[in-house]
C-alpha cells in the first residue's frame, strides 16, 4: 500500500537545482585550484585559498540546506539516505580542494611539479563528470546510461591519478636531495590525488542509486 501510495504522491524535486549548485561550486574550485598550482609563488597566492575557502563555505551552506529539506520534505526523489550522502560526499569533495590549496599554502614549496599540474587538471576534469551526471540525476530513471559512462569518466580518472602519483613519488625519492622539500611535495601531490579518490566516491554513490532506481 505504501508504494501504491508513493508513486501516485508528487516527489520533491527541490533537491536536484541545489545539488547542481553543490556540483557548479565544485567545478569554480577546481578552476581556482588549477590557477593556484601553476601560480608562480606570488603575493597572490594567499588570494586563490581564499577563493577556495569561501567556496567551501558555499558548499558547506548548500550541503546543510539539504540536510534541512530532507528533514522537512515528505516524498523524496530517492532514499533520504542517498540524497544525504551525495550532498556530503560532494562537499567531502571541495573539503578535500581545499585541503590540497590549504598544503600549498603552508608548505609553500620552492618549485611546483609537472605532476601537480597534472592531478589539479584531473580533479577539473573529475569535477566536470561529477556535475554531468548531477545534472542528469532527474532523469535518471528514464535515462540511466549517460550518468553510468560519466561514473566509469571517474573510475578511470582516479586510475590514471594514481598512476601520476605513484610515478612522481617513486622519482621524487631517487632525484630530491632537499629532505624538507621532499616532504612538501610528497605531502601536496598525495593529497591532490586524494582529492580524486573523492570524487570517485561520489560516483559510487550514484552507481547505487542507479542500482535502486533505474
Amino acid at each position: 500500500m505504501n508504494s501504491f501510495f508513493n508513486r501516485l504522491t508528487p516527489k520533491e524535486t527541490k533537491f536536484f537545482p541545489v545539488l547542481k549548485e553543490m556540483s557548479d561550486v565544485l567545478i569554480s574550485a577546481s578552476d581556482v585550484l588549477i590557477c593556484y598550482v601553476r601560480s608562480d609563488r606570488s603575493s597572490k597566492e594567499p588570494d586563490y585559498y581564499k577563493e577556495i575557502k569561501e567556496l567551501e563555505r558555499k558548499a558547506d551552506d548548500l550541503s546543510n540546506r539539504i540536510f534541512e529539506d530532507l528533514n522537512s520534505t515528505f516524498i523524496t526523489p530517492f532514499d533520504r539516505e542517498d540524497i544525504n550522502n551525495l550532498a556530503n560526499t560532494l562537499d567531502d569533495v571541495i573539503d578535500s580542494i581545499n585541503k590540497s590549496a590549504k598544503l600549498v599554502l603552508l608548505y609553500n614549496p620552492k618549485k611546483m611539479p609537472e605532476s601537480a599540474f597534472k592531478l589539479a587538471e584531473m580533479i577539473k576534469e573529475a569535477t566536470i563528470q561529477i556535475g554531468k551526471a548531477v545534472d542528469e540525476l532527474d532523469v535518471l530513471k528514464k535515462s540511466p546510461e549517460n550518468i553510468k559512462k560519466y561514473c566509469r569518466e571517474l573510475h578511470d580518472i582516479e586510475n590514471r591519478a594514481d598512476d601520476v602519483c605513484d610515478n612522481y613519488i617513486m622519482n621524487l625519492f631517487c632525484e630530491e636531495t632537499d629532505s624538507i622539500e621532499l616532504i612538501k611535495l610528497k605531502g601536496i601531490v598525495t593529497q591532490l590525488e586524494k582529492t580524486t579518490d573523492t570524487a570517485e566516491v561520489v560516483g559510487k554513490i550514484i552507481r547505487t542509486i542507479i542500482v535502486k532506481y533505474a
